[in-house]
Parts: structure tokens; C-alpha cells; sequence
């Protein structure tokens, strides 16, 4: 297991700035998206994928992941809504076309929400529908296809994941064990879907809180890095602490956090 940093962390950094604090932090990967100062150009992405990826090889750092959303929003475009089906398959090929180009192992979307009209099983029977055609894609170009259950998403329990998971053959898991022990979940309930990951997003939070000071986080750290560890898992560990005006993940010191996350990670893994 390594550590990677998500550029949308360090949101008033460039994209070479954050590339820069991520070699300065002695971590040496940064996943890449769409968000803040850091983000890569959706547009000129879509319409130069090679383009892009010579840009991102230029940074001299190893990108182990890639944020793809379909839309401007977690709602739009989204992978349970059916209309826009063949417009996000058609540019999640040049996403893909991207990533392998750049040498990026893993690409993460949403997997989307109730949309209306929509319960759970009407949005993961859609999503599934989505998935099974964007996965074979990501597969043909050595890209691991993931998605990321989230909070908000219809993908709010660790059931519902795993129902959605058989549907799609070839599927892996961006696993950030915050969005559920935010919505209530005991580790013990997260840690069957260590299994199915392929990128794990790192932070503390507790219940009814995304996001939370190391101190004052509920998530055994120690005890997730095990259950991995056991499960298989030789991925990236990305540290996500955010400055952002979602879930109300606005009040942490970010840099600070990140620190005290990658010095714990360090000393579990020595």
C-alpha cells in the first residue's frame, strides 16, 4: 500500500503547485479531477485526451487516479439518470483514452442518485445498466473502472454496494470509509467491501459528520489498514482532507490533517 494526495485538496493551488506539495510531503502520487485550482480542463480533455495526458506526464508524478463526473453536479448527468446513457459512454471513452494514455491505474465516477421518479432499486437497476456498458471500455484500456459510494448517491449502504457490484462483472470499489460512518455504519459493517477496492480515499469522520479532526474521529485507522492489508489490497491510500461547502467539510486545517493522516499511515505501515 502507498499513499497518493487528491489535488482537490490543496483547491488555491495549481495543478503544479499541488504536484509540488505532494513531492515536498515525501507522498509522490496525486490523484487528479476536475475541481478548484488544480483541475485538469473537462473540455480540452474531451476534445485532446492524448493532449491532456502529455500535460499530466509533464508534472513528473505519478497519478495512480482519476476523478471522472459526466456533469456539473453530482445529480447531473448522472449514472442512474438513462438519458444521458450514449453521451456518457461516448466521453467516458476519451476519459479512458486519457488515463491510459497517461498511465493513470484507476478512473472513479459516481454511481448517481434517486433521480425522480426514482427509489434505490429503480436508480441501481439504471446505474447497473450504465456500468455494464462502461466497463468493458475501461477493461479494454487497462484502466480499472471504480466507483465511489458517497453520501447523497442512491449507493448509501454497504448492502446496496454490494447488490450493485454483482450486477456489474469487472467492477472495483473507490472506497472511502467516511460516507458511511457519517450516515451511521460500524466499521465492522464497511470492512466486507475492503475486498472489492481498488483506491481507497483516507480521512476521520464520525457519525453525522463526513469529515473530522484526527482527534475527534471515529474510524480505527489502524484497524481499517488491516482489514486491507488482509483483504488483498496493494493500492494507493489516497489522503482526502477537503476545504469544501459540501457536508460542511469547511472547518478543518487541511494541510495539518494531511500530515497527521500520512505520519499515522506511515507508522502503522513501518
Amino acid at each position: 500500500m502507498q499513499l497518493s494526495l487528491t489535488s482537490w485538496s490543496l483547491r488555491a493551488c495549481s495543478l503544479q503547485e499541488a504536484a509540488g506539495i505532494a513531492r515536498a510531503l515525501g507522498i509522490g502520487a496525486l490523484d487528479l479531477g476536475y475541481f478548484y485550482g488544480p483541475a485538469l480542463d473537462k473540455a480540452a480533455l474531451l476534445a485532446d485526451p492524448d493532449g491532456m495526458a502529455e500535460t499530466v506526464r509533464a508534472l513528473g508524478i505519478h497519478v495512480p487516479s482519476f476523478y471522472h463526473l459526466f456533469g456539473d453536479s453530482l445529480s447531473d448527468r448522472n449514472l442512474a439518470d438513462p438519458r444521458h446513457r450514449d453521451r456518457n459512454i461516448a466521453d467516458f471513452r476519451k476519459a479512458v483514452q486519457f488515463c491510459a494514455r497517461a498511465g493513470i491505474d484507476t478512473i472513479f465516477i459516481l454511481p448517481g442518485v434517486c433521480n425522480p421518479g426514482q427509489g434505490r432499486a429503480q436508480a441501481l437497476a439504471e446505474s447497473a445498466r450504465s456500468l455494464n456498458a462502461l466497463v468493458p471500455i475501461a477493461h479494454d484500456a487497462g484502466v480499472v473502472p471504480t466507483i465511489e459510494p458517497h453520501v447523497h448517491s442512491f449507493l448509501e449502504t454497504p448492502a446496496l454496494v454490494e447488490e450493485l457490484l454483482g450486477r456489474v462483472q469487472g467492477l472495483r470499489l473507490t472506497l472511502d470509509y467516511a460516507h458511511f460512518v457519517c450516515l451511521g455504519y460500524r466499521q465492522e459493517e464497511i470492512d466486507p467491501l475492503a475486498g472489492h477496492a481498488a483506491h481507497v480515499h483516507l480521512r476521520q469522520a464520525r457519525p453525522g459528520a463526513l469529515q473530522a479532526k484526527g482527534y475527534e474521529g471515529t474510524i480505527n485507522i489502524e484497524a481499517q489498514l488491516a482489514t486491507l492489508r488482509d483483504a488483498g489490497f496493494k493500492g494507493h491510500l489516497a489522503l482526502e482532507y477537503v476545504h469544501q461547502d459540501y457536508m460542511a467539510t469547511l472547518y478543518d486545517d487541511v494541510l495539518t490533517e494531511t500530515i497527521r493522516m500520512r505520519d499515522q499511515v506511515r507508522g502503522w505501515l513501518a
